[in-house]
């Protein structure tokens, strides 16, 4: 049960990442795209701007 958890989270992880670098051009950010990326579950728990952009990432 605990492998899966793992494998879910890696997924929604990996998924993340994807969506916001596909989806980049649609956020109010102008550089840092990888670092943004790669950390979107800290910034999307602690920045409410982030949260703003991420969610435009999505429906986009």
């Amino acid at each position: 049960m605990i492998k899966l958890l793992i494998v879910v989270a890696a997924v929604v992880y990996v998924y993340g990442v994807y969506k916001f670098l596909t989806g980049f051009d649609r956020t109010n950010f102008t550089s840092g795209r990888l670092p943004l990326a790669l950390l979107w579950p800290v910034f999307l728990i602690a920045n409410k701007s982030y949260r703003q952009n991420f969610s435009r990432v999505l429906k986009g």
